[in-house]
């Protein structure tokens, strides 16, 4: 390029970087690396120093490196920015549904998208470049966040294709992925910084900075759901042809949008989408469900505050705030004493919550708290509660410090701190019932030892009364001693001491994750059998061996090895072995077939012959990685029936995909 002139070098590398831009935080399929990338971006700025005259406002150096505003300015909207009616029931979704029947003469289609829980945002463009942003505001008029808005990646300063209209606006949210708002707060922590409740309060705070360098380091995403007004071309008949435009254009636009035909078929995607919301990697509060036909929406037309052609959906709330009646202490498996909130009870989440932990001293410092304070509590999907806030202004003056204890709650022994983490721990191991307990659970758990009938009301009485005072206890007991105890007859009792003696028999990676070994989980439990292949050999290997294994590295090898040197523990596991415990030396997966050591496997929909946990062990024993999410470094996809946007995206990928059954002939094969 020494021969380019340096206005269309700059013009070239304008438009290579709006296009990786676009490849990387928009389709998350990056084509160079971050170097290179990096490498583009500083021939952009040279240029632009020696030329300031090319710093134009397309460039893509203007995404950061406005001067910090002194307030925000304010911008009317051509068009309202109006909030949508709400429907709490499948009976006010129906009665909508009616409504609009009762206005169309002939068929319609509704698109249905997830409802982001951010801040809306609007956008102007004029002949393909951004010119302005602004929030919704009042819904009238919004505060000019032009500057802000330019730093986030995935928004387009300048359109990809053609054919735009002269000057329009797009609409959609500005919101902070779960991740990253992770991260942020992570920083936060670490700087003794204040922490963000919750990622929609993170991304209106970050929106609203005047300093826009700020952020910029904020780690914000925008999802185009809607154009606003339009001049000088008609490019669109329905709303979805709209957001397919606009994605040929560079924006990101929700890839769990879709088109029904049916009121049923939006019950139906919402209880998809219910399903699926905890495991999304961005918070949303409900759906959103459009008439998709331009002219429809024009026929039904509007209400003072909102369009009659929409509504929203939403789901249970997840925050919710109550009172902070007490704090107790509990004594989990590994000896660590953690602070449980004890709640007035509150619907959150879909469920009557009254506990949530506050897991250790450092985190009620940092959240100020006090018994009788009112407390944000947040519950996302299956997540346990979380208190995420005091509300400062409502403090009573008789609200009490909280005390942690300087012994055990359980056996009264004495806590201690160590220097290496913040926890506090009770060291008298399973001479403590609350952590014998525990431990009992875990041994008995259906990943671990899947002892059926153990329950945890069972473990707590066998404790209680002193039938049990070692895991090695447990294959000891006899029919007579277990149908004395309450709620045990002799038909429960003889089914329990069969389990017991079934489970004598088991899987060696089982039986080391049920020994409960610090950080070893169900995969590192199975690498660690794949690589030692026998229990003598993992006992006596030493920390260099141990990090040589998969997954497992310093700070699990030294847990390992303190496990094993441990007395107590080698008499525990001697007298499970007296006790009649045995194992078979695990077959490697090159005797047992086809290894698929380095693949990354999906499950997705309903597996009709096996629960998917039991398909992902089959996966695992055979070395591959099974994912929760589909990306361009999948291997295969399983998809039973009803599987939806992962098997959608797998096909637009093309991984290849197999159903149940091709994937149960693959299976027989490998025994």
């Amino acid at each position: 390029m020494t021969s380019t002139s340096p206005t269309l070098e700059h013009k070239q590398l304008c438009e290579q970087l709006h296009y990786h831009c676009h490849r990387y935080y928009v389709l998350d399929d990056p084509e160079i690396s971050d170097a290179e990338y990096d490498r583009l971006f500083q021939r952009l700025l040279e240029l632009e120093k020696q030329l300031p005259e090319l710093a134009v406002a397309s460039s893509p150096s203007q995404r950061v490196g406005a001067p910090a505003l002194d307030a925000f300015n304010s911008v009317e909207h051509r068009l309202p920015m109006l909030s949508l009616d709400n429907a709490f029931s499948d009976d006010e979704l129906a009665a909508f549904d009616k409504r609009v029947a009762d206005k169309l003469a002939g068929s319609y289609h509704y698109v249905c998208e997830p409802k982001y829980d951010g801040i809306a945002a609007s956008l102007i463009y004029q002949r393909g470049e951004l010119i302005q942003a602004a929030t919704r505001g009042d819904g009238q008029r919004g505060e000019d966040i032009t500057q802000n808005v330019k730093t986030i990646n995935s928004v387009p300063l300048k359109l990809s294709g053609e054919h735009w209209p002269d000057l329009f606006e797009v609409r959609g949210e500005v919101y902070m992925p779960l991740k990253g708002f992770a991260e942020l707060n992570q920083q936060a922590l670490q700087n003794g910084q204040k922490t963000f409740v919750n990622p929609r309060n993170a991304a209106a705070g970050s929106l609203r900075q005047l300093d826009s360098k700020i952020t910029a380091n904020r780690p914000l995403e925008f999802c185009a759901y809607s154009v606003g007004f339009v001049e000088g071309a008609h490019f669109a008949d329905s709303h979805s042809s709209a957001l397919a435009k606009l994605k040929q254009w560079g924006f990101l636009i929700s890839p769990l949008l879709k088109r029904v035909a049916s009121i049923e078929q939006c019950l139906d995607y919402y209880r998809e989408l219910e399903q699926q919301r905890a495991a999304l990697a961005f918070d949303i509060d409900g759906i959103v469900y459009k008439i998709d036909e331009f002219e429809l929406q024009q026929q039904l037309g509007f209400v003072s505050r909102a369009p009659r052609w929409a509504i929203a959906r939403k789901f249970p709330a997840q925050e919710e705030i109550t009172e902070l009646k007490d704090v107790e202490f509990q004594v989990g498996r590994t000896g660590v004493v953690t602070p449980v909130a004890k709640l007035k009870p509150v619907f959150v989440g879909g469920v009557t919550v009254s506990n949530a932990s506050l897991h250790n001293r450092e985190e009620i410092e940092r959240l100020g708290l006090k018994i009788g304070d009112s407390v944000v509590i947040r519950r996302a999907g299956d997540v346990i509660p979380k208190v995420v806030s005091a509300v400062a202004n409502k403090r009573q003056s008789d609200a009490r410090a909280i005390v942690f204890p300087e012994h055990c709650p359980a056996c009264g022994s004495e806590l201690q701190a160590s220097d290496k983490e913040v926890a506090i721990r009770c060291q008298a191991g399973l001479s403590c019932p609350a952590q014998l307990k525990e431990s009992l659970r875990h041994f008995a758990s259906r990943d671990a030892m899947d002892i059926d009938g153990l329950g945890e009301k069972l473990l707590e009485q066998l404790v209680d009364t002193g039938l049990v005072k070692g895991i090695a206890d447990l294959f000891k007991l006899e029919a007579w001693q277990l149908a004395g105890l309450e709620r045990m007859g002799d038909k429960s009792a003889n089914n329990l001491v069969a389990a017991l003696e079934k489970a004598k028999h088991c899987q060696l990676e089982r039986f080391i994750f049920a020994l409960g070994i610090r950080e070893v989980g169900q995969a590192t439990s199975r690498n660690l059998v794949r690589h030692f292949a026998s229990l003598d050999a993992l006992a006596g290997a030493s920390l260099d061996a141990l990090c040589e294994v998969d997954d497992v590295g310093p700070i699990v090898a030294e847990h390992i090895v303190h496990f094993f040197a441990q007395e107590k523990n080698q008499q525990s596991i001697a007298a499970l072995i007296e006790a009649g415990l045995s194992w078979q030396t695990p077959v490697s997966s090159d005797a047992r077939g086809q290894s698929l050591d380095g693949q990354t496997w999906v499950l997705t929909g309903t597996l009709e012959s096996m629960p998917r946990n039991d398909a992902k062990k089959l996966i695992q024993a055979l070395g591959a990685k099974v994912s929760g999410s589909v990306s361009k470094n999948t291997d295969l996809l399983v998809a039973g029936p009803g599987a939806g946007s992962k098997l959608k995206k797998a096909q637009e990928l093309g991984i290849e995909t197999w159903d149940e059954q091709q994937f149960l002939a693959f299976i027989e094969q490998q025994r």
